[in-house]
């Protein structure tokens, strides 16, 4: 499939999630191989970007995740280089990656998120315990694959986990435990009216055999179950799909992303975070979705590479 040119897959990088980075990009790039895209691995840490136009490249796939490659910064360079590139865009990307601040437009837009509050070092710790309750998470803004999570059972632990949060990120969020299940919904497209309308895939519900869905859960684990079709009714499965595309297009996601929930004791979903590089891992749950919905691996990397854009 000649129709892309030269393709640069770009995984590994400098994050915290360098190793989940360089298992995805494996993976894609022996899926678009296999479909005969001219596709090579291009890991940032060890090359420059210069490389990419001194080498012929004509698309760049984005397998990076966390900072340096889901948080905007590398979409900057890449439209300043006018390369199309998979996934979203610069502001996409940024408010993204930034928890706090995709809640803030979440919540602006009215959309259903938990109850969250700031963390400082001299806040007031039993205040966040009064309004948030036990237990909550203790999360850095500007992390993914649950690094630096912790789940707080009693308010003595609250400044400790601010510490281990404050470690990955100068900006830590506590949020509201909910008991529901936890779940996610994969997006292809970009918007409607567009030559690739958004639709959402079949949601998946994680039930992970640890106390939460932490780093060993996603990554390292062989008990953590993944429910797809989810157990969801038909209308709360409508409700998520609809909800996950709503604020999926509110951040101005394009081409693809993982909108991901939790339920409350009532079965209403609300909206945790979105991933705008997702994993592509043999963990992973966009793969998983795009396979019940009748999409194999190599097609779901074909489709994504489909619609790079710049900018």
């Amino acid at each position: 499939m000649n129709v892309f040119g030269k393709v640069a897959v770009m995984f590994g990088g400098t994050s915290a999630e360098r190793e989940v980075s360089l298992n995805s990009g494996a993976a894609v790039l022996a899926a678009l191989q296999s479909r005969g895209i001219d596709a090579h691995a291009f890991d940032p840490a060890v090359r420059p970007l210069a490389d990419l136009h001194s080498e012929g490249y004509e698309r760049v796939f984005i397998a990076l995740h966390g900072r340096g490659g889901e948080d905007g910064s590398l979409q900057g360079a890449l439209t300043l280089m006018n390369l199309p590139f998979t996934g979203s865009g610069v502001l996409a990307s940024a408010l993204a990656m930034d928890k706090w601040r995709s809640k803030l437009v979440w919540r602006a837009l009215g959309l259903p998120i938990p109850d969250f509050a700031v963390l400082t070092a001299d806040c007031d710790f039993n205040a966040v315990v009064a309004k948030l309750g036990l237990p909550l998470f203790v999360k850095p803004a500007r992390e993914g694959s649950s690094i630096g999570i912790v789940k707080v059972k009693a308010a003595a632990d609250l400044p400790a986990a601010y510490a281990e949060a404050a470690k990955h990120d100068s900006l830590v969020l506590a949020e509201r435990a909910m008991n529901g299940g936890e779940f996610t919904v994969t997006i292809l497209g970009t918007g409607e009216g567009t030559k690739n309308p958004a639709r959402a895939l079949p949601s998946i519900r994680i039930v992970p055999a640890t106390e939460f869905y932490d780093y060993e859960a996603k990554y390292s684990r062989d008990d953590t179950r993944y429910l797809c079709p989810s157990g969801l009714s038909d209308a709360q499965e409508t409700a998520m799909r609809d909800l996950a595309l709503r604020g999926y297009q509110a951040l101005g996601c394009r081409g693809w992303a993982r909108v991901d929930f939790l339920l409350d004791d009532a079965g209403q979903p609300f909206l945790l975070e979105a991933n705008t590089a997702p994993g592509m891992t043999s963990h992973s749950l966009a793969p998983m979705a795009a396979k019940v919905a009748g999409l194999e691996f190599a097609d779901l990397c074909v489709r994504i590479l489909e619609m790079c854009d710049v900018g």
